[in-house]
């Protein structure tokens, strides 16, 4: 009894010793709204690191999320291990201006950026918005606090000499509701920064109410091109919206999504989920049309936070960097 006792014992030790080389790593990544791209496109990165979850006893999970600000703020607070940010929100948080005024980030890491996200204005064609001017006195849905189309939507709106608060009356509420009631006529437009195709914009121009895209003023784009490193003159494709008023891509202008992290994820989390993101890059840009665009070169550009180490890492081995 002794003997089979000091066994159990014995065994229990070796289990409690052993347990941590086995222990799986969760890594959860924060997102956005279901209906727009950065939903998919984390579930779609989790899929592929899923994939050798034995291997790399690590397992990724896919959360929506409030967008880019709140997503930061989680991976400052440790409530998320990754999260897809809007280039320009990462500038900001790096620069500690914008939401985190006087506050920065330090200990915010680039990972890799993704697809290109443009601000798209979605107008009813009867309430006569043919450009940013035409704002005033109307009601704009601007976007819910924490997402970046409504720091870009601010932006626009000012370089246009135009007040948020006095020459329209701005509401905040998330795309997937705001689809709906342009169609009911609660609303007049809406921004959405997003990758195209996108739900919620398919929902706005499939409606019995005929809807258009807003252009940009090219001296717009040049003026916050100009202002802000992250922006870049962007068109918005009619082709993935049948009956869209519009018949010719609409100029605009727009950001890229990134994936972050925090500096206090283990190095070896990032560099496995690197790996496996870049060497199966062709199955990622089947998994959304927003991401057929990507190439191993260009999801390295709009990075301003630091790298991480994990990230650094690959693309040293790999040739990507020096």
């Amino acid at each position: 009894m002794k003997r089979t006792a000091l066994l159990f014992a014995a065994m229990a030790v070796f289990t409690l010793m052993a347990a941590p080389a086995f222990a799986i790593q969760y890594v959860t990544i924060g997102t956005g709204g279901v209906t727009g791209v950065y939903y998919p496109t984390g579930g779609a990165i989790s899929k592929l690191v899923n994939k050798k979850r034995r291997e790399y006893n690590l397992r990724m999970t896919v959360e929506s999320t409030g967008g880019s600000v709140f997503n930061v703020n989680a991976l400052m607070n440790g409530d998320l291990e990754m999260g897809v940010v809007q280039s320009d929100l990462q500038y900001q948080a790096m620069k500690g201006i914008g939401s985190w005024e006087g506050k920065p980030q330090d200990k915010l890491r680039a990972v890799f950026s993704i697809h290109p996200e443009i601000v798209t204005i979605i107008a009813a064609v009867d309430s006569n918005i043919n450009s940013v001017a035409d704002f005033k006195g109307k009601i704009i849905n601007i976007g819910a606090p924490g997402t970046g189309q409504r720091v870009n939507a601010t932006d626009l709106i000012s370089a246009a000499g135009l007040d948020v608060k006095k020459d329209l009356r701005a509401e905040g509420i998330k795309p997937a509701e705001a689809a709906k009631m342009l169609q009911d006529g609660r609303i007049d437009a809406f921004f959405y920064t997003v990758g195209h195709p996108n739900g919620s914009i398919k929902e706005a121009v499939a409606g019995a109410r005929k809807v258009t895209f807003v252009p940009v003023a090219k001296e717009l784009v040049d003026k916050l091109v100009a202002e802000q490193p992250y922006y870049a003159a962007a068109n918005i494709p009619v082709a993935p919206y049948p009956g869209i008023a519009n018949t010719e891509p609409v100029p605009s202008f727009g950001v890229k999504a990134t994936i972050c992290t925090s500096a206090d994820v283990p190095e070896d989390v990032i560099y496995k989920i690197t790996k496996e993101v870049f060497e199966n890059i062709e199955d990622l840009k089947k998994l959304h049309p927003a991401l057929a665009v990507l190439t191993k070169e260009n999801m390295l550009h709009g990075l301003s936070a630091p790298l991480h180490p994990g990230a650094e890492k690959y693309y040293r081995e790999a040739g990507l960097i020096k």
